[in-house]
């Protein structure tokens, strides 16, 4: 197996592993704001599905070597996005916590599964390339910088 293959198996039984946690819980534990800062796993799970947002804007780019077409949303943030994580965060929660959880994790599941087809057109040697597309400042397509965008 070779790395792409390995990196994309990984984030297949990371997701795996979520909707097995997911399906665990009830409702009322999956909407109660019991986390940090009063979060609850709905807003966890809609959390990870804007930044899926960001990571799919780039793989889709990178595959037709054009710069990314990023969600309206963060075409609003002021400044850098990911300098400013707390800011973007904080945008992403008045975004979402007003969706229904069946909203929020169709969402997250549909741009999992997005990201992960979005690898697929990739070279191993594209995938891991931290030089081919300059836009990317430095960080490569296969997802390791970005993982946590899906919940890794």
């Amino acid at each position: 197996m070779n790395m792409k293959e390995h990196i994309l198996a990984a984030l297949r039984k990371q997701f795996g592993r979520w909707e097995g946690l997911l399906a665990s819980l009830s409702d009322e534990q999956i909407t109660a704001p019991h986390l940090d800062g009063g979060w609850s796993i709905k807003d966890v799970v809609a959390h990870l599905w804007a930044w899926q947002q960001l990571s799919v804007a780039r793989m889709e780019a990178a595959a037709l070597d054009r710069e990314p077409e990023f969600p309206q949303w963060v075409a609003e943030l002021p400044g850098d996005r990911e300098e400013d994580v707390n800011l973007t965060n904080a945008r992403i929660y008045e975004i979402c916590c007003a969706r229904s959880w069946s909203e929020v994790v169709r969402n997250w599941r549909e741009g999992f599964t997005r990201l992960l087809e979005s690898a697929e057109p990739f070279s191993e040697k594209d995938f891991l390339d931290r030089e081919k597309y300059p836009w990317l400042e430095g960080r490569s397509t296969d997802f390791r910088d970005t993982v946590y965008a899906i919940g890794g």
